[in-house]
């Protein structure tokens, strides 16, 4: 072989190394729940709607009864109603009354202003669609926000922009679930899928749970391949809550 073809030869192994070097630079270096895809950006002049419930939804709270929720053990809500149309976090989580699979789900939260807590102290509570998947609730604003910050799909995903308000403002989620799906063996084929809008703004994109999320219902209270409740949980927290509504969604028509 002569000295032309044989540098000609070893030349061409050079991107083949490159590739193969960040192929697997990639998988070892892979961010984990969104860690490390580089600072999160806080959006600004963001506002939570009012949103009348359209004519085809449920009501789940209308500022004047918590008769569709439950305490996590079935006995009634204890949930204190404010004179303002909200109610207030005490006494327990509660889930609703009725179970859902697919649905779009609207509601208002207004996280205390706690300035002396901190981390997963302020102003904490959280949103499970069917029981088993959270979407947290938590005083963010500003932050580079993680997993476990508002907005973020607990140890799944972080929210792809910071949307938060200020504590002691009210804001909204407007979230798009799809409950996950399973073959005949029981096997999970597709896993619960999420999207969410924080005070109209996209903050997580069709972002995949394919396990339930922590301090969610255990298998015993919800089986993950049956329709399930909203949660809202109780940390502790004098966190409030009002207008909230739900769409069950049908197959799509194509």
């Amino acid at each position: 072989m002569k000295r032309k073809d044989k540098w000609l030869l070893r030349s061409s192994w050079v991107p083949a190394i490159i590739a193969a070097a960040a192929f697997f630079a990639g998988i070892f270096a892979a961010p984990c729940f969104g860690e490390g895809t580089g600072k999160l950006r806080q959006v600004t002049n963001v506002s939570s709607a009012n949103t009348k419930p359209p004519s085809d939804a449920i009501v789940l709270f209308d500022g004047k009864s918590t008769d569709a929720w439950t305490r996590m053990n079935g006995e009634r809500c204890r949930w204190e109603l404010l004179p303002t149309g909200a109610m207030r976090v005490r006494g327990g989580s509660i889930i609703t009354k009725q179970k859902f699979t697919d649905f779009q789900l609207h509601l208002e939260f207004k996280i205390p202003y706690m300035p002396e807590a901190k981390g997963q102290g302020r102003g904490n509570s959280g949103v499970y669609m069917q029981g088993l998947y959270e979407v947290q609730v938590l005083d963010s604003y500003g932050l580079d926000s993680k997993d476990n910050d508002c907005g973020g799909i607990y140890r799944v995903s972080r929210p792809m922009v910071n949307a938060c308000l200020k504590p002691a403002e009210w804001q909204s989620y407007d979230v798009l679930f799809h409950s996950p799906r399973f073959d005949e063996s029981g096997k999970m084929v597709k896993p619960a899928r999420i999207s969410v809008l924080q005070n109209g703004v996209w903050i997580q994109d069709n972002a995949e749970a394919w396990k339930r999320t922590t301090a969610s219902m255990n298998e015993k209270e919800q089986d993950e391949k049956e329709p399930g409740p909203i949660l809202l949980q109780d940390h502790g927290n004098p966190v409030q809550y009002r207008n909230i509504w739900i769409r069950p969604l049908g197959p799509t028509v194509r």
